[in-house]
């Protein structure tokens, strides 16, 4: 069975706190896009796992995969034994912010609880997903939702319109532990709504009263995502450019298809060695990668 991993966009990002055991708290509004990795699981002997795919060659897959260490998560906490053949199709680049190794591991699980029978006992799953990383939870969910304290507490978010996303990589890694670590402050508060934007534009400009606190550490420790979100920016139509998560892929967002699509060939034309997809936000028709 094939299970998708669709990469996972921040909107917005506060800091709002930081825990005594230095994790540091957050509000978000986390969706999804309609392209990202798939993962596949079959029946074998014991479990192993192979990865394809354009950044294949960026990931081991070996030890401390997080895919695998679903796997054996997963089979320790239902009591079963951890034998499949895993197949990871990586898409996405690697430490991109977009939530892919989450995305990955979250997809794991599901399409292995499946694969194994295992009916899941209450908060089986979320427990899991959050013991393996702060974003698995929501990435397990896949649906647009607030994320608070340290990505476990998921709250609904009201429906959201149509709209496209430009997402652009400038083929820099980034640490997530060195963003959060270059993080000085000050802390946000929450920046949840209630209400439904009617469509892209009403959209953009709620999120323009919001913010990714990540974005000015991580533009120091990486300058070149000044001038992803410059291009981004000056693309005809684009609604609002944003850093996504804390890796150095940024989004454009779009309210017209054509426009989505037009600014991503033009930026792949004209930057060859970036990383550029467009794609409808899940749950909307017209997504394909450029």
């Amino acid at each position: 069975m094939s299970t998708p991993a669709p990469a996972k966009i921040n909107l917005y990002l506060h800091v709002t706190g930081r825990r005594p055991d230095g994790y540091h708290e957050l509000d978000s509004l986390v969706v999804f896009a309609a392209l990202g990795d798939t993962v596949t699981v079959a029946p074998a002997d014991g479990l192993e796992l192979a990865v394809d795919g354009p950044f294949a060659a960026a990931l081991s897959a070996e030890g401390d995969n997080l895919v695998l260490r679903a796997a054996r998560a997963l089979a320790e906490g239902a009591g079963v034994e951890a034998k499949a053949a895993i197949g990871l199709t990586k898409r996405l680049p690697v430490a991109a912010g977009l939530g892919g190794g989450s995305a990955d591991a979250a997809a794991a699980l599901a399409a292995l609880a499946a694969l194994w029978g295992i009916e899941a006992a209450p908060g089986l799953l979320d427990g899991i997903a959050l013991g393996l990383g702060a974003d698995v939870p929501a990435c397990l969910g896949g649906r647009p939702a607030f994320v608070g304290g340290i990505g476990e507490e998921l709250s609904p978010a009201p429906p959201l319109p149509p709209a496209w996303v430009v997402l652009v990589n400038c083929g820099r890694a980034l640490s997530t532990a060195a963003v959060f670590a270059d993080y000085a402050g000050p802390f946000s508060g929450p920046g949840r709504f209630s209400q439904a934007p009617a469509d892209a534009g009403e959209l953009a400009a709620l999120l323009a009263r919001r913010r990714n606190d990540l974005g000015a550490p991580a533009c120091r420790l990486e300058p070149a995502i000044g001038d992803t979100l410059a291009a981004l920016d000056a693309c005809p139509g684009v609604l609002l450019a944003r850093l996504s998560g804390s890796g150095a892929t940024c989004f454009g967002l779009f309210g017209d298809e054509k426009a989505a699509r037009g600014a991503a060939r033009v930026l792949g034309a004209e930057r060859p060695g970036w990383w550029v997809a467009c794609s409808a936000l899940a749950g909307h028709a017209g997504a394909r990668r450029r």
